[in-house]
């Protein structure tokens, strides 16, 4: 359970439509075709970086709609480009995984 208070999208329409509205935008590869926007996957409705932004469903909606948008496969990058550009930024940063 993490430590920063989520709200389930069972406890809040807005929330869950947030998440249903930021998921078609993402990679087939995050299970963000149209068809998998029907329904929420269990690691969305518990613990995920997107439910960390559940306190405020409209900024999780346009934070989560901005990276699907960036990850457009209509885009010059690959797919492999924006990974690698990814794993660098979060090095950079000092992120820990």
């Amino acid at each position: 359970m993490p430590w920063i208070k989520t709200v389930s999208p069972k406890e809040s329409e807005a929330v869950r439509e947030a998440m249903m509205a930021q998921r078609p935008l993402y990679p087939a590869a995050y299970g963000g075709s149209p068809e998998s926007a029907q329904h929420l996957p269990q690691a969305v409705l518990d613990e995920s970086i997107v439910a960390s932004h559940s306190l405020i469903p409209e900024a999780l909606k346009h934070a989560f709609s901005t990276f699907g948008v960036l990850m457009s496969p209509e885009l010059p990058l690959s797919r492999r480009e924006h990974e690698l550009i990814a794993a660098t930024v979060s090095s950079l940063n000092a992120c820990f995984y």
